[in-house]
Parts: structure tokens; sequence; C-alpha cells
């Protein structure tokens, strides 16, 4: 009963730790000091600049661009709008390219030697459609003002500090990419700080670096109050399709880091997005983090020295920890001899068979396989499907949805430990089972299957007899330094995940010979080391939850768990009233599941999205009223329907996915304006003016003939075109208009599908009734599409 008394406080304990980490500071008061980061002062700005969605182009952005100037001009930066275009080829697309006329924002703080490389603060305006951006970058935006005067009022910089405010990130980075390939004071910076968000609240992570970090990395290691960074995530972030500003900063050759909260993701590019929602606290760590890294290196003689990336992360209590990759070896090597130390003088004490290390190993295994199945099965039976919509139900009851997950993988993880003690082959039945419950919620599911076998595979070899304690914790820890070694190997960035809790499980296995020595010092000692540890396991795992819609990744902290609790959770043999903690734990994580899945969560603080538009097919006169939701509330229903039309399903050229449509009366509206030229140089110009109102442009070109776009909206690119291949161009702030030039391989076609959007119902159709309050308009919805094609040759 001690151990598993001594279980569930090192339990209770971690989760304290792990929450105080996760709790974001109190915000400063406006009349805190003027050298300080004050969120209270930094709210007003975002009060102040995003009432309502301002989506690039927009008159509600230029607005925003309007507050912004007088801002800065008050703080004596001596703003400049510069106007230009951007373009950007979205990572992992070969035949699109995004962009648009954007009005970035620059002002400068000047240093001392204005000739040294500038340190920027770096945030966007602009918002997507239908959200007001408060946090998504008006967050961002209200720190960099407010980090720039806090660095004013301790003097003057060593070298000028830029604040620049992009505008069009929301559309492609469109901002970023005109002033760091093509405006001239682009080469004046050196150092880049950006500040972007994921969700409205929560702790503050500097997750992404550019290249050769490790200045950068001790510079904020050791200026930056609790900071929150890893470099597993920078690992990861790189692999990723998604980009940031930073991104285009980088391949300039800048140095940076890259700031971003990612709590209460319901918030994201959602009308919910307002002040009201933004966490001042949040916005407090925005603070705490970036102005103490930023003024060291503004006042500073030198940046940040472009040495080799190193690894770093924080550890329970806040400790940041930075270290060149190889020394990873060196953390390996010692918990490898601390194990050896701890295996040899457990089989002094208590002999047992050196097989009991193999089916400790095998019961590991069990562990993550089995934790992927049944967290699969979880997900699978909320009965959300996958996407950034479609997961809108599980955002809306975040909280639940984690502790469903947290319960399963936990409860697995004891069950796996506990049944080691029993040796029952029965627990094969798990897995299996999950595997095959998964197929019930969508018809065969190959993955789910897969991980059901691999589990009931690992159960039937690592279990059959009972194994000692030393003996199944010896093996784990052994399984740990063979994945460790592995991912030192192939990920140096990220082995610190599996190398830390090791090594630490291997000072516990030292302290207590493995857990052979009994008594209750020995057993305070495995759970002060399981708290700390388990501690780590829940933050990465509550990290795992807020970046991926991937419950398997949760299988990652189960082994970096099992390394500190298994002598606590492997019950003594037969049959002890402790091993009924996991599948207990198993049950619960059902049960929310089950809430998770028939609750109604959508109220007037979470609602639900919908999203409706009047398509005008221009060329065959016809006309439908679509939604584009996976879940389509009453609201919506009755949008579809005020015509008298049936709802069906609708594909278009420029929709890849079918849309819920019912027919609508056809409206006359002015459509684009396509221009067809031949330029004296052989080339092609293709010149389109937007109809009144169309902010939003999208083409899809398709050539009979080989054909490359040499230049979009007047800046130079490269995309050739295949024949009879599409290619996809979209064109934000499309007033007045915008050229396509391409260069064609021979005479030939092109059909041209359009798309322009004009943000506002067409006059002449039935009104849109009024929105409940748990109903809300999401991204263009309550717009109108207006399509066609044009054929053309030369």
């Amino acid at each position: 009963m001690g151990r598993l008394l001594a279980l569930i406080g090192a339990l209770i304990a971690a989760g304290l730790i792990a929450w105080a980490g996760e709790g974001a500071p109190a915000p400063a008061p406006a009349n805190a000091p003027a050298t300080a980061f004050s969120a209270d002062r930094a709210m007003a700005d975002i009060a102040g600049m995003a009432p309502v969605p301002h989506p690039v182009g927009s008159a509600a952005n230029h607005a925003a661009r309007d507050y912004l100037v007088d801002r800065m001009t008050v703080l004596g930066l001596d703003p400049q709008v510069r106007p230009g275009a951007g373009v950007e080829l979205p990572k992992g697309s070969a035949n699109r390219l995004l962009g648009g006329f954007v009005e970035n924002i620059v002002g400068v703080l000047p240093g001392r030697d204005r000739n040294l490389p500038a340190v920027a603060l770096m945030a966007h305006y602009d918002s997507v459609p239908g959200s007001t951006g408060a946090s998504d970058d008006a967050a961002g935006v209200a720190s960099a003002l407010e980090v720039v005067r806090a660095i004013k009022a301790r003097g003057v910089p060593a070298r000028d500090v830029v604040v620049l405010i992009t505008d069009g990130e929301e559309a492609g980075l469109l901002g970023a990419d005109a002033f760091f390939r093509r405006d001239p004071m682009a080469k004046h910076v050196g150092f880049v700080f950006n500040m972007e968000a994921r969700g409205s609240a929560g702790r503050v992570q500097m997750f992404e670096t550019a290249d050769d970090n490790g200045g950068a990395v001790r510079l904020m290691a050791g200026t930056a109050r609790r900071p929150v960074a890893s470099s597993l995530t920078g690992f990861i972030y790189k692999r990723m399709p998604n980009d940031t500003d930073l991104t285009v900063a980088r391949r300039a050759g800048a140095a940076g880091l890259n700031y971003a909260f990612i709590g209460r993701q319901f918030d994201y590019h959602s009308p919910s997005s307002i002040p009201a929602t933004q966490d001042p606290g949040t916005l407090q760590d925005m603070g705490d983090q970036v102005l103490p890294t930023a003024a060291a290196a503004a006042f500073s003689p030198a940046l940040p020295a472009r040495t080799p990336d190193l690894v770093y992360s924080q550890t329970p209590g806040g400790l940041m920890l930075a270290y060149p990759p190889m020394v990873g070896w060196l953390i390996l090597a010692v918990a490898a001899g601390l194990i050896a130390w701890a295996v040899g003088r457990a089989r002094r004490q208590e002999a047992f068979p050196w097989l009991d290390l193999a089916r400790g190993a095998g019961a590991a295994l069990f562990a993550m396989a089995t934790s992927a199945a049944v967290v699969h099965l979880a997900r699978k039976a909320t009965g959300a499907a996958t996407g950034f919509l479609e997961q809108r139900v599980l955002l809306a009851q975040a909280p639940r949805w984690e502790a469903a997950l947290f319960l399963l993988g936990l409860g697995v993880l004891l069950l796996s430990a506990a049944e080691l003690a029993r040796g029952r082959r029965k627990v094969a039945l798990l897995p299996l089972a999950a595997g095959l419950a998964s197929c019930a919620f969508g018809g065969l599911d190959k993955v789910a299957l897969a991980e059901g076998v691999i589990g009931a595979l690992l159960a039937l070899a690592a279990y059959g007899r009972p194994v000692s304690r030393p003996g199944g914790w010896a093996g784990v820890l052994l399984l740990g330094l063979i994945l460790g070694c592995v991912a030192q190997a192939l990920a140096p960035p990220a082995a610190f995940v599996v190398a830390w809790p090791l090594a630490w499980a291997a000072l516990a296995a030292a302290a207590t010979a493995a857990s052979a020595r009994r008594g209750t010092g020995a057993i305070l000692v495995l759970a002060l080391f399981a708290a700390v540890g388990l501690s780590l396991a829940a933050s990465f795992a509550h990290l795992s939850f807020l970046s991926l819609d991937l419950p398997e990744l949760l299988v990652l902290p189960v082994i970096m768990a099992a390394l500190v609790v298994w002598p606590l959770a492997q019950t003594e043999e037969g049959a002890p009233p402790a091993r009924l903690l996991g599948p207990a734990l198993i049950v619960a994580g059902l049960a929310v599941t089950a809430a998770v899945r028939f609750s109604h969560p959508y109220d007037a603080r979470h609602p639900q999205a919908s999203l409706v538009a009047y398509l005008i097919d221009q060329d065959a006169r016809k006309a439908w009223r679509i939604s584009t939701t996976p879940e389509r509330p009453a609201w919506s229903d009755a949008v579809l329907r005020a015509d008298g039309g049936k709802i069906g399903k609708l594909t278009t050229a420029m929709r890849g996915r079918p849309a819920d449509a019912a027919p609508a009366p056809f409206l006359d509206m002015p459509g684009p304006d396509l221009a067809f030229s031949k330029q004296a140089d052989g080339q092609l110009k293709l010149h389109v003016t937007p109809p009144p109102g169309a902010r939003v442009v999208d083409l899809k070109l398709r050539p009979d003939t080989a054909a490359t776009v040499t230049a979009f909206g007047g800046v130079p690119v490269r995309l050739p075109m295949k024949p009879g291949g599409e290619t996809r161009l979209t064109w934000a702030a499309a007033q007045p208009g915008f050229d396509v030039i391409i260069r064609p391989g021979g005479p030939g076609k092109l059909q041209v599908d359009y798309q322009a959007v004009v943000e506002r119902w067409p006059p002449g159709a039935i009104p849109l009734p009024k929105r409940p309050p748990d109903v809300m308009a999401f991204d263009l919805s309550d717009s109108t599409f207006l399509t066609g094609t044009r054929r053309l040759a030369w």
C-alpha cells in the first residue's frame, strides 16, 4: 500500500509542478515602471488596432495602419508606410503562387552607432477575414510597441531598433517577402525577434531559431524571464508545412528568434478572437521573454554570434539548459554507467534472470503501442474528422478532451507495469480490442489495426510469467537507453526528450539500486524522482496536445513517464488492489471520451462555425447558396433552403472539395476583366481587373503547351507550367488590378478559371437571417463568389 500511496502522491505532485510551469505571469499594470513591460499598456493597443476584422487590402486594414502610424509617431519612431508587392511559393507546393499588394510599416529607434546591424521587432498587423486578429497578430504588434517603448526608456541603445510591422502575412507572408527581398532597408537588419500566435492564452514559447543559433540561444537563456523554449520544437517545425514571417527573414540571411503562444486554439483565426478574449497574462509572458533578450541585443556592441546549433530546453522549475549536441552522448554514457551499476547491485541483493530485462523492455514497448491504439480509438470515437474546421468541436472542449487522452495514456502505462508482476498474456486483448473498435467508426482502419496487432504481439512476447520489479525496471531503462542512442544519432536536437528523463531515472535507479532496496526511505526517493520526471513528461504531453491533432504523439510522453514511474507502478506479485489503478484510469478516460462525443460544446463563448456564400457561375448563369463547414448548423440549413432549393453537393473548377449547396436565383453582377496581350519580347501578359468590391481573386491556369510564369503582380518569379497541368495563383488586395506575365514554349491555348470574392452578401438575394449567439460567421462567410472561365490563345 505504501508504494501505491507514493505513486498517487507522485502523480499529484507532478501535476502541480507541471501546472505551475504552464501558468502565465500576472499582467503588470499600466503604471508599471517605464523600463518594464506592461501587459495593461499593450492591451490598449490591441483594442485600438483590432476592433474589427482587417484582412490585407481592406478599408479596416487601412484604419489599423493609420492607428499604428499614429502610435509609432508618438513613440518617436518616425514611421514610414512602405508599399510594395509580395509573392510567396507556399512550402511543399510546386504549382501555386500567393501574391498581393502590401503596406508595411517601419519605424526606427535610433542607436548610438547607426551603421551597426539593427535589431528588428517584427509582427504582422493584418488579420484573416472574419476575425479581428486580436491575438494573431495584434498581440504581437502590441508587444513590439511596448518592448520598443521600454527599450527607449532605458536609454539610447548601441544600435538601431527597427519596428517592422508587416502586412499580408495571413495571405502568404507577403509583407515579409516585400521587405526582405526588395526593400533596401532589409540589409540593415541583423537580428529579428518575431512575435506570433496560434491561440489566445498559455505560455509563450520560443519555438524556432535561425540556423547557427548557438549565440542566440545562450543570449535568450541568460536573459529571458522564465523562458519556454526547446530545440525539439524547432526541429519539428522545420519539417512542417507551416511558415511565419521569420521564414522569409531566415532566407534573407537574418538571424532571429520566433515566439508564439498556442493555448485556447479555438480562438485561432476565429471570430471569437477579440480583445476581450486575449489573455493579458500571456501578453505579459511575451514581454517578459522578449524584452530582456531584445534589450540585451540592442545595448550590446555585438549581436549574438552565429555559432553551431545547441540542444536546449527548460527543466521542471524553469531552468534553461543549453549545450552542444555532442554532450548528448555524454549524458547517455553517464546514464548507461548508472544503469549498469544499479543493475549489478540489484542482482547481488535480489537475483533475477537476465530475461527479465528483455521482458521489461517488451512491456514498455507494449505500453507505447497500446497507448497509441487506445488514444487512436478515442480520437475516432469522438466522431470529429481530421482538419482545421473538423476539429473545432474538440477545441471547443479542449480541457475535457485533453483530460481524456491523459487518463488513457497514463492508465495504459500503469496497467502495463502492474500486469508485468502477474505475467498474464490476457493484456494482449486490450490493444486488439482498441484496433478492432476503431474500425467501428468509419470503416476499416489499417493504422489502428496495425497498432493493435503490434501491441498484442509485444504482449505475447513480454508477458507470460511474473517479472521481478528490479528486472522489469532495468529493462525499461535499457529500452530508454537504446531509444536515446537512436535519437542522438538521427536527431540530436530532439534526443534530450529521452536522454534527460533517462538520466534522471538512472540516478534514481542507482540511489535505490534499481528499487531492490526496501523500506519507506527508498519509496520516498522513488516518489521524489517520479514526481519531477513525470512533470517533465506531462509538460511535453501538453505541448504535444496543443501542437498537433495527432494523439499518437502521446507515445513519447508515455515512454518518458515509464522511465521514472515504473518501480512505483509495478505492483507486488499476485493480485493486489494497486493493479486496478490503471484499468480505472482507462475506464475514466473512455467515459470522458464519451462525454466529448455526446456533448454539445457550442455556446456564446465558443460558437459553432458557419461559412455560407452565394456562388454565381457567370458562364452558366446559375447560382447556388453554399455551405463549406464540415458541421452544418441549423442556421446554415435555413440559409441554403431560403430559395426553396434542395440541398445537395456541388463541385466547381475552383473548389477542390464538394460543398453543401442549394440552387438559388442567378444574379447578374460584374465579373473580373481579363485582358490578354502579347508583349514586344514575345511574352504574354494577362491583366486582371477585379470586379468592384473584390479583394481576393483566384486564378487556375491550364495551358496546352509548356509555359512559365515569369512575373506576378510586377514581382519576378519562375513557375513552370506543364501542358495540361494546373497552376493556382491567388492575389490579395486585388484593387485596382494585377498582371501575370507568361513566357510560352510555343503557340498554344490557355484556359483560365477564375473566382473573385466580394465580401458581402449580394444585394438582390434574400437577406441572411440573424445568427443565434452560438453560431458565428467564419472566414469568408457571407460573401459572394463570382466564378467563370476564359479561353485564350496565342
